[in-house]
């Protein structure tokens, strides 16, 4: 399954990888993979993306840690019942990894959270049981 999700202060992190073929190349060892994001506002405050914090683990353990203002360049303010979806990209250097990471986000009075991202698979179909 290639989909997680989180919920944090009501804040819904899903998730959704997919391998990218087309943009891979194995024999320089780079595997391309496509993820789907949707952050939703499920709870009752105003709640802003502000940063965020990926951390991307290949299969040999190797650890690149990305972090940033916003997302695909926008820093999305979320009301109750809103949400945002971007679709972004990253390159592994083996067939198989994962990622994980959160989104810091602030609510209108000043107070700030971590939006959990739950750790989703990074998988080239037929490379793992």
């Amino acid at each position: 399954r290639r989909v997680s999700t989180a919920l944090t202060d009501g804040i819904r992190v899903t998730v959704r990888s997919s391998f990218r073929p087309e943009r891979s190349d194995p024999d320089r060892a780079r595997w391309l993979f496509a993820y789907t994001v949707r952050v939703a506002n499920e709870g009752a405050a105003t709640a802003q993306l502000v940063a965020r914090h990926w951390i991307i683990t290949d299969a040999r353990g190797s650890k690149e840690e990305v972090t940033g203002e916003g997302v695909v360049g926008q820093q999305p303010r979320l009301e109750p019942g809103q949400h945002f979806e971007y679709t972004s990209f990253c390159v592994l250097a083996t067939p198989h990894g994962s990622m994980r990471g959160s989104y810091r986000m602030i609510r209108d009075d000043g107070a700030t959270f971590d939006a959990r991202i739950a750790p989703f698979p990074l998988l080239v179909p037929g490379t793992v049981n």
